[in-house]
């Protein structure tokens, strides 16, 4: 009775630190990606014109884009630049 009480505790023992070596952190890891993305913008979340996280097919194709417009010529871009502010004159 005693050795089998040793084997459980022993194989308990082997389960639980060979999470806390690699299993559970690259678990946790993915975790942490998914539940991020749920969260709103309002309470912290990622906004809504964040670009797509890298490794995603969606990332790739928004880095083609990106680098494509940076190829273009400034005035052919079609990106239009915020106006400048009034400066005040009457200080």
């Amino acid at each position: 009775m005693l050795t089998s009480a040793r084997h459980i505790v022993t194989i308990i023992t082997v389960a639980l630190a060979g999470c806390g070596v690699s299993g559970c952190g690259t678990i946790n890891e993915k975790l942490a990606a998914g539940v991020s993305d749920a969260i709103p913008a309002a309470i912290g979340g990622m906004p809504a014109d964040a670009p797509p996280r890298p490794g995603t097919a969606k990332y790739d194709e928004y880095m083609r884009e990106r680098e494509r417009k940076r190829l273009l010529p400034a005035s052919e871009r079609g990106e239009e630049k915020p106006a400048p502010a009034p400066q005040d004159t009457a200080r």
